[in-house]
């Protein structure tokens, strides 16, 4: 039986989140990726709480193209956590290939000064 893309997805997000847990001194940075927008979020798994969270909604400088977009929201997230004194994350890339969108923002929150 062959896998559709989002079973594809969440078989390997499955597999992936066995050993990437944040903690409260270094979150796990989680990317969601859908048809139009793009979301980050900081999430403290020890405690179940989300920390810090952007989005292509919430930032109104997210315009252009996708990728665009996206690159704007890992600026957006490494200005936000390294303003709470987080340095180094753990990335959770949620299933997705490390591809497009999710190299772009990983490559730009990077660039903000986040370490993962």
């Amino acid at each position: 039986m062959a896998l559709n893309k989002e079973e594809r997805r969440l078989r390997i997000k499955k597999r992936s989140r066995k050993s990437v847990q944040g903690t409260a001194e270094t979150p796990r940075l989680a990317v969601f990726r859908s048809n139009k927008e793009f979301y980050a979020q900081l999430i403290d798994d020890s405690n179940g709480k989300t920390i810090l969270s952007s989005s292509s909604l919430k930032n109104k400088d997210a315009k252009g193209t996708k990728i665009e977009q996206a690159i704007t929201v890992g600026k957006s997230i490494a200005e936000l956590s390294k303003a709470s004194g987080f340095e180094t994350v753990k990335f959770d890339r949620n299933g997705y290939l490390y591809h497009g969108r999710v190299k772009a923002f990983a490559e730009a929150a990077r660039e903000g000064g986040l370490k993962f």
